[in-house]
């Protein structure tokens, strides 16, 4: 009986939905991101958290503004293959494989050109040309996740353990502590 009550409200939550659903659900205006940051790009995603219609869908995008030699760091989507298409600029786009391989895997875009990312493989964008650069990426969820890795690494909170993160890199433990001193900008 408690079964047949729960399937009974879910069904009519469900069923009720799209009375309740408006436009705005399923609309968002991306404006031009700023770039006058460290790191000179501005990533402006929209997925569930933008557009609730996107909630189930499997989908979302994210565009991505770069100033001069700005660059998109690196990162991972763990529930997202990403497919980018760079609409203004030229971008030195690039992946690396998982390993033990760990190939890195890149190309110069151009306007017009696409490039795929596979999910949770870490990779960029630099913008390499002389003017501004403007991508939109598509990804394959509607909630992909972003891990950036610098700031996942040296900008955890709390932060990694010196001991840990001299041994993985094989670096002096002032070289961490300089690196664990920095302000780690989010460009999202």
């Amino acid at each position: 009986m408690k079964s047949s009550y729960l399937f009974l409200t879910a069904f009519l939550a469900l069923a009720s939905y799209p009375k309740l659903a408006t436009a705005n659900d399923f609309f968002f205006s991306v404006k031009e991101g700023n770039t006058s940051n460290s790191l000179g790009s501005k990533v402006t995603p929209v997925a569930v958290n933008e557009i609730l219609g996107l909630n189930t869908l499997g989908i979302s995008l994210a565009r991505i503004d770069f100033a001069p030699r700005g660059l998109n760091p690196p990162h991972t989507h763990p529930r997202a293959t990403e497919i980018l298409i760079v609409l203004e600029g030229t971008l030195y786009v690039g992946f690396v494989t998982s390993n033990p391989q760990n190939r890195l895997i890149t190309k110069v875009l151009n306007k017009g050109d696409v490039f795929v990312f596979p999910i949770g493989l870490i990779h960029f964008q630099l913008n390499v040309g002389y003017g501004n650069a403007v991508a939109i990426g598509g990804l394959s969820s509607q909630n992909p996740g972003v891990i950036t890795i610098a700031n996942a690494v040296f900008g955890s909170n709390p932060k990694i353990s010196s001991d840990v993160l001299t041994k993985a890199f094989q670096v002096d433990n002032k070289i961490v502590d300089n690196l664990q001193k920095q302000f780690w900008l989010d460009n999202n």
